[in-house]
């Protein structure tokens, strides 16, 4: 592994473990065994690191929604594969959600990224509920205003359920990505049509 992959692999580890704003670029370098001039080669403050790191983020999501986006006859199982996968990506990097508000006051140009993908986003998941309504997955009555909403909603429980968990229930990892992701694909069942919504009671309620 290259110098600069391990600098960003160790910092993000130290910014989950231990938070974004205890950690410098010395304590990185320290916990590397490098020097700091060799860290500071590569990257000459932490926010250079952490603007990669949440492109690493982008990156992993915009994956998962076009590899959604490509299954055509596309089913629940997909839907919860999807919104599964989310959140375990997000867990990989938490520390971004437990201190979304300081690094986007603090970085500019992340904060900049996160308003444009919060725009294309949308559209990308109207896209993808249309194509579950014509799978027959979500009832095809939805209105235009619910699914949009959807989107909102969405966004709200993705951006903070790794600080409600911290301050409400303290699971791990895999208790906290399964509970979660319940409860995001809990604000699809409204939406289901009937056959969807006891498969959807079979599957993933009972099995909770």
């Amino acid at each position: 592994m290259k110098t600069k992959d391990k600098i960003l692999s160790k910092a993000l580890e130290l910014f989950n473990e231990k938070g974004y704003n205890t950690i410098t670029t010395r304590h990185i370098a320290a916990d590397l065994n490098i020097s700091a001039g060799n860290l500071h080669y590569h990257f000459k403050y932490s926010e250079d690191i952490i603007k990669i790191l949440f492109s690493e983020l982008i990156l992993k999501m915009d994956i998962l929604l076009n590899n959604l986006q490509k299954i055509e006859n596309k089913t629940l199982e997909d839907l919860y594969h999807f919104t599964f996968s989310t959140y375990d990506v997000f867990y990989s990097f938490r520390f971004i959600f437990m201190n979304f508000f300081d690094i986007l006051k603090n970085i500019p140009v992340i904060e900049s990224q996160y308003e444009s993908i919060n725009i294309t986003r949308k559209d990308e998941f109207q896209i993808i509920f249309k194509g579950f309504q014509k799978n027959n997955i979500f009832r095809d009555d939805v209105p235009d205003f619910i699914l949009k909403s959807l989107t909102t909603q969405i966004f709200i429980i993705a951006d903070n359920w790794i600080i409600h968990n911290s301050l409400a229930f303290k699971m791990n990892k895999d208790e906290a990505v399964k509970h979660y992701a319940l409860i995001q694909m809990n604000l699809f069942y409204p939406l289901l049509t009937v056959e969807q919504q006891k498969l959807y009671e079979e599957k993933y309620i009972l099995e909770s």
